[in-house]
Parts: structure tokens; C-alpha cells; sequence
């Protein structure tokens, strides 16, 4: 499960941009600081964990299996 603190994610898409599997794509909804946050699709996720290396503001977490 992929878990994204939305209220703290400031839509630099850089989660959608250095996922290899294409887990993420651009919300149509805002968040309090007006950015569509970034939507994972868990069932394509291998865990990689890039995504949470590389956020800037540490707003994805993935849970193990």
C-alpha cells in the first residue's frame, strides 16, 4: 500500500517522473496548497522505493507487504 500526506505534497511530480512502473498519475482534485497530488496505483508497484527517496518533502511512504 502506498501511503501520499497529501495537505504536505507540493505537486512537484517527481514521484510520477522517476517511477519506472508508472504507478502515479496527476489527481483532477486540489489540495489546501492547490496542486493535484500525485494518485498511486499500488497493484503496479514493485517497491522500489525510489519514490520515497527522491520526494522532497518525504510525503510517500509504502508499507511492506
Amino acid at each position: 500500500m502506498i501511503y501520499i500526506n497529501e495537505e504536505l505534497c507540493k505537486g512537484c511530480y517527481i514521484c510520477i517522473d522517476i517511477c519506472p512502473r508508472d504507478v502515479y498519475t496527476p489527481s483532477k482534485k486540489l489540495n489546501l496548497k492547490g496542486v493535484h497530488v500525485p494518485i498511486p496505483d499500488s497493484t503496479k508497484c514493485v517497491k522500489c522505493q525510489l519514490c520515497t527517496l527522491m520526494c522532497p518533502d518525504q510525503v510517500i511512504s509504502i508499507e511492506a507487504d
